[in-house]
């Protein structure tokens, strides 16, 4: 596939004030369904666009591939226009429950997709043969899609997705109502395919799937662009946490002065040995606490730096933004 030079370094996703309207007459008002969002998505990047169901991340999506026009602003992907064709064919797309004729199977699906694309012959055989390997599903490939489970379905979108060589993946909702081993596969080829150089930008209201899958997030809320960030950034917090174990079952005395609030037991026992989560608020801390710990024969698990989830990061972006 040929790349125009003047857009090879251009960021993969590219949005400036970007919004889209839509005038409900039988209400007599308008929906802003996606309101003025500029947005960056750097090429090579894992990105999860984050929201609660109705925020506007499908129509968002929709945009960037042309499916609906906007109303205000511009897209760019890798530097073209979004409404030209040109811009497209570089993009991979699984839509949100996407539906497939019942008559296909896995490899009778992707020869009709590939011709779509422009493939044919003996080189559109080798090349689903390559994707159905690389998603997993050579072994039922003469399966008809109506066998096959949830998992296996979005295995087969995401080769149909994968089938002219894209640099840009877009996934919408692709783990929703997938079970946990389809979910830890579909994330485990994400990462295969962003270490070969795919940009992966995954739409989903699935907090812990995003945060296992993406370096960077967004998050949308009643069309608006409420946080953009890194997610190890995001999460980050002060302190630290020290789990241990105390052999009186006592915490050791002079430790609370080195804390941020009372530490608290776990309620988990062993042998009549309690466990603590004791918190301090700094290295220079953690240090003390560590000496007083060892000196008073206390046994140290676990250290962690402390973190919050997005799932936090995201409801307080989320409420902030007026929920």
């Amino acid at each position: 596939m040929d790349i125009n030079p003047q857009t090879a370094d251009a960021p993969a996703i590219e949005t400036e004030g970007l919004g889209k309207l839509y005038h409900l007459s039988w209400k007599r008002r308008t929906l802003r369904a996606v309101d003025a969002v500029s947005l960056s998505v750097p090429a090579g990047a894992t990105f999860g666009l984050l929201g609660p169901n109705g925020a506007g991340k499908t129509t968002f999506v929709k945009m960037l591939l042309g499916m609906t026009a906007p109303t205000s602003g511009t897209a760019r992907i890798f530097g073209i226009d979004s409404r030209q064709r040109q811009a497209r064919l570089r993009v991979g797309y699984l839509p949100e429950n996407g539906r497939y004729p019942n008559h296909h199977t896995g490899r009778s699906l992707l020869r009709f997709q590939g011709k779509l694309s422009g493939l044919q012959g003996a080189a559109l055989e080798r090349r689903i043969d390559e994707v159905l390997t690389l998603v997993s599903m050579r072994e039922w490939e003469a399966l008809r899609l109506t066998k096959v489970s949830k998992g296996m379905l979005q295995r087969i979108g995401i080769a149909q997705a994968l089938l002219h060589r894209p640099s840009l993946l877009m996934l919408d909702e692709p783990s929703d109502g997938v079970d946990p081993v389809g979910r830890s596969q579909i994330r485990d080829l994400l990462v295969k395919l962003n270490a070969g150089g795919v940009t992966v930008f995954l739409n989903s209201h699935l907090l812990a799937e995003v945060e296992q899958s993406c370096a960077e997030v967004a998050i949308l809320h009643r069309g608006r662009l409420l946080l953009t960030g890194n997610v190890n950034e995001l999460t980050r917090k002060e302190g630290y946490s020290i789990y241990c174990e105390s052999p009186k079952g006592d915490l050791p005395l002079g430790l609370d002065h080195l804390v941020n609030e009372a530490p608290h037991a776990l309620r988990k026992y062993d042998d009549g040995r309690v466990r603590w989560r004791v918190e301090v608020a700094n290295l220079d801390l953690l240090n003390a606490a560590i000496d007083l710990l060892r000196r008073r024969h206390s046994l140290i698990e676990t250290i962690e730096k402390n973190r919050a989830t997005l799932e936090q990061v995201f409801l307080g972006a989320v409420r902030g933004g007026g929920e």
